[in-house]
């Protein structure tokens, strides 16, 4: 019955988030943690940071850890990232059909337009749930914040780069 349910939620996800997967954060926070109480909100920024250093799409692999951790199968892990691509597949498949028929109709065109905000929004949003109390333990999780954020908004440092350089930093300080 937990197979069911994680698949259908990861589904639900897929089916109504735009914007990739900073975008799927919010709502996938609020289904594993606050509706379901599958894990605990330090459990979910733990996934979520694991998830950005591996390669690969974010919310493919969150779905990937969540589904593991909450069932602890393989199936599990199969079945939530599963989940959260088919409704795209599906979409893609059937906007394909229809793609050049309607890419210049001024509907389709104003209706993408609204989504950009929106995106934007989400992504906001999940911005904003990683900023918590299990994120930022001390002051020098946020001077190490400030400090990423200069560096990457002003010296446009290579996330890469600069996540590499704040391992090493936590490593040393903690």
């Amino acid at each position: 019955m937990i197979y069911l349910r994680l698949f259908l939620i990861f589904f639900k996800i897929g089916l109504f988030s735009f914007g990739g997967g900073y975008a799927m954060l919010p709502l996938i926070q609020a289904e594993v943690v606050d509706i379901n109480n599958w894990l605990k909100i330090s459990e979910f920024t733990d996934i979520v940071a694991i998830s950005q250093i591996t390669p690969g799409p974010i919310a493919i692999n969150s779905a990937t850890y969540i589904g593991y951790t909450v069932t602890n199968s393989i199936f599990g892990s199969a079945l939530a990232p599963l989940g959260v691509t088919l409704p795209s597949i599906i979409i893609m498949l059937v906007i394909g059909n229809y793609f050049f028929k309607f890419q210049d109709n001024k509907y389709v065109t104003n209706a993408f337009v609204g989504l950009r905000p929106t995106v934007v929004g989400l992504v906001l949003a999940a911005m904003l749930l990683l900023i918590n109390k299990e994120t930022f333990i001390d002051y020098y999780s946020v001077i190490l914040f400030v400090l990423a954020f200069i560096a990457t908004y002003k010296f446009k440092i290579h996330p890469i780069l600069l996540t590499l350089i704040a391992g090493i930093i936590g490593y040393i300080i903690y």
